[in-house]
């Protein structure tokens, strides 16, 4: 591939620039050039891309690079109109078709589509292996996006051309562009064999980028430059005449080194630049394997070899099939000079791609999907050396298509991240492979800004954004293969998780209802619940739970294991207080001048030791006690007020509990109450009675709790408003 870059020395292309673009043409399509000169000047009037260059300036820069790479009519008719479309979309693309027909339409759109296409990473300094991932992952889709491979030979070109006109115009964007280039442009064009664009994208971000050491390492270049040429010259006609006597046909030429390169290298080894061997390099190409041999021995006849500085890769091929002699001499002047050896066979595939030359230099290892994905590419890359001799357009887009990646999707991100998916994938998949959660409150999507079924295939290309809901988890619907919602294991993994968790989370809830139960029962409330779990064999108390919860566990092995428990053996008192005997304080409670009278703890506060309380004299029931606070105490001291006594909490048995009420808002989560009774339980509180309420993610939680006073419950209260999500929670 000849490459001729353009030079940016006026303002606008001049007359010379029109008839380069159609030099190579027959007459009928140089005139559809100037038909297109004619169409554009007047629409790009005035008018700047986003880098600030004129777009007028641009499209035919970017025409002529086009015309170097002896791209055909079509490809720079594509590149003088793409712009077109910005002002009038519908009209240009109308007008695009009639005057030059479907095929350069379809160019024009491919590559406004790809040329939109941006690497977004929050901080490139602190995310290399993200940088990485999403470069490689938008390379492939500009690859899968593209239906004709000259949109992607276009759309390296109008990097190329942005990156020249940055050279002389700096602005801001600049060395993002310049970032991005080498992490995507760069490696796409080495993949698909464009070496010089590759290298003039290099060099152009390189100098952007790092402009220090660029400028040396060039002026240091430059000092030498008619040394090294002559340098060059004198060895490869020696060399030649060398070669020449040993009968041995050889084409010897210098192999210049670009400034991006040398750096690299100069990084690699931790070496100055008067210690990089290939700085001066020769490339020797023969006809037989027998005579690059040959040739070794003689550049080694010739000069010292520098030790560490020889690989056979024609012995041992690299993984990738590359194949060639390397070595590294003093040459003269004890100037290290780096020699490839190969033959015309060996080279014709190292430059057209046949032995995946792209792995060797970007430093990939193959799986199988890799190595499938290579050899596709290498199918492109063959296309590119074709195309000079194909004569029918269509043809070569046949074979594009055939090489079409197909088993991959990629979708963007609202933020422009990439993710890529199996072809088929849903906006359920896409919503898992974002985020866990995300899949759980998954609830709709929207592709490109229009609603889409949960169902429904993805496209490449498309920009997907998941609606969630603030809480919620899947629908068992997703799992159902009939109906289509899911395409990836990573997403039907995640949900059957989710329903795992979920119904252990209800049998955990319910076995630990069975066990306090038998706990109550067998007066053993203050055995400690992972004590138990462990003389049945448990690791904890959820397993235990989940063990009685299941029926795996009955009745009779929790009793045996109480009644083996010396904390069970103990005496219990349980205390009800019901009948005031009066100031002997026998029974915890002392109602001021009254004796023998029946006392009641009410049920609507529900009073416990510690609370301050007063009597409310009933009907026929005897004195209820009440909290002060009672909103229903206080209603009846208005109506009655004769009817209320003072009372006091006297001795009280060690044993004594306590029923009471509490209330906890929370927000909705799974496993949110095993939270709560888990903390109830380790406290030693029993739990006689739960109740749940939701509403618009919302949960009420109601418990009633057997304490030993106040000061034990106002614990309890403090524990729970600890566990997550709960918002509140108080005395009901």
């Amino acid at each position: 591939m000849v490459y001729v870059p353009y030079s940016l020395n006026s303002s606008l292309p001049d007359e010379t620039s029109y008839e380069k673009l159609g030099a190579d043409l027959s007459p009928d399509d140089a005139v559809k050039i100037r038909r297109a000169i004619e169409l554009i000047e007047p629409v790009y009037r005035d008018k700047h891309l986003e880098s600030g260059e004129e777009t007028y300036h641009h499209v035919v820069g970017l025409a002529l690079i086009a015309s170097a790479l002896k791209l055909d009519v079509n490809s720079r008719l594509a590149a003088l109109l793409f712009a077109a479309r910005e002002s009038c979309p519908e009209k240009a693309n109308k007008l695009i078709e009639e005057e030059f027909g479907p095929d350069v339409a379809r160019l024009v759109s491919g590559l406004e589509r790809l040329s939109g296409l941006h690497l977004i990473v929050p901080n490139l300094s602190s995310c290399i292996h993200e940088i990485r991932r999403q470069s490689e992952v938008l390379r492939k889709m500009m690859l899968a996006m593209s239906d004709d491979i000259r949109v992607i030979l276009l759309l390296l070109a109008d990097r190329t051309q942005t990156l020249r006109y940055y050279a002389d115009h700096p602005g801001t964007a600049r060395n993002e562009t310049a970032r991005e280039s080498l992490d995507i442009y760069a490696p796409l064009a080495n993949r698909l064999g464009m070496w010089e664009i590759k290298w003039e994208i290099e060099d152009l971000s390189f100098h952007f980028l790092n402009p220090d050491a660029y400028r040396q390492i060039a002026r240091r270049l430059d000092e030498r430059r008619a040394e090294r040429e002559r340098f060059i010259d004198g060895i490869v006609v020696l060399f030649g005449e060398k070669c020449a006597a040993a009968g041995i046909k050889a084409e010897i030429y210098g192999r210049p080194k670009h400034i991006y390169s040398i750096w690299k290298k100069m990084r690699a080894k931790q070496a100055p630049l008067e210690e990089i061997y290939d700085l001066h390099a020769l490339r020797v190409i023969v006809d037989r394997v027998d005579d690059c041999y040959a040739v070794l021995g003689i550049a080694h006849r010739l000069w010292m070899p520098i030790a560490n500085e020889y690989d056979d890769y024609i012995a041992k091929p690299k993984g990738n099939l590359y194949q060639s002699l390397h070595t590294a001499v003093l040459a003269e002047g004890r100037r290290p000079l780096e020699i490839q050896i190969r033959t015309w066979e060996m080279h014709e595939n190292a430059e057209r791609g046949v032995a995946s030359h792209w792995r060797y230099k970007e430093g990939i290892r193959g799986t199988d999907k890799q190595d499938s994905y290579g050899d596709k590419v290498d199918l492109l890359r063959e296309l590119l050396a074709w195309r000079k001799d194909v004569a029918d357009t269509s043809n070569w887009i046949e074979e594009f298509k055939r090489a079409a990646l197909d088993d991959t999707i990629y979708i963007l991100t609202p933020q422009g991240r990439v993710v890529d998916l199996p072809r088929g994938a849903t906006p359920i998949d896409f919503a898992y492979h974002v985020h866990t959660q995300v899949g759980h409150r998954c609830r709709g999507a929207k592709a490109n800004g229009v609603l889409v079924a949960l169902n429904k295939p993805l496209i490449s290309g498309q920009t997907v954004e998941i609606t969630t809901a603030k809480q919620g988890g899947p629908s068992r619907d997703w799992l159902n293969p009939q109906l289509g919602y899911l395409r990836t294991s990573r997403a039907r993994s995640k949900i059957k998780q989710y329903f795992i968790a979920q119904d252990n989370s209800r049998t955990i809830a319910e076995g630990r209802a069975i066990v306090q139960k038998e706990l109550q029962r067998e007066g053993a409330t203050r055995l400690g619940i992972d004590e138990l779990a462990v003389k049945l064999g448990f690791a904890d108390a959820d397993a235990l739970f989940l063990a009685v919860g299941r029926g795996d566990l009955g009745h009779g092995a929790i009793r045996q294991a109480l009644a083996d428990s010396p904390v069970a053996s103990e005496p219990q008192h349980e205390f009800t207080p019901r009948k005031s005997k009066s100031r002997d304080k026998q029974d915890g409670i002392l109602i001021v001048g009254m004796d023998k009278l029946l006392t009641l703890l009410a049920r609507c506060c529900k009073p416990v030791q510690g609370d301050e309380i007063r009597g409310y004299i009933t009907n026929g029931k005897g004195v209820s006690i009440h909290r002060v606070q009672c909103p229903n105490f206080t209603g009846m001291v208005r109506l009655n007020p004769e009817r209320v006594i003072d009372a006091d909490w006297g001795d009280t048995p060690k044993a004594a509990v306590y029923a009471t009420g509490i209330v906890a808002e929370c927000a909705e989560r799974v496993g949110l109450m095993r939270d709560i009774i888990e903390v109830l339980t380790h406290e030693a509180i029993n739990v006689t009675a739960v109740g749940a309420a939701s509403k618009q993610g919302t949960t009420r939680l109601n418990f009633t709790l057997e304490v030993s006073g106040a000061k034990q419950l106002q614990h309890a209260l403090q524990l729970i408003n600890n566990v997550p999500s709960v918002r509140s929670v108080r005395r009901a």
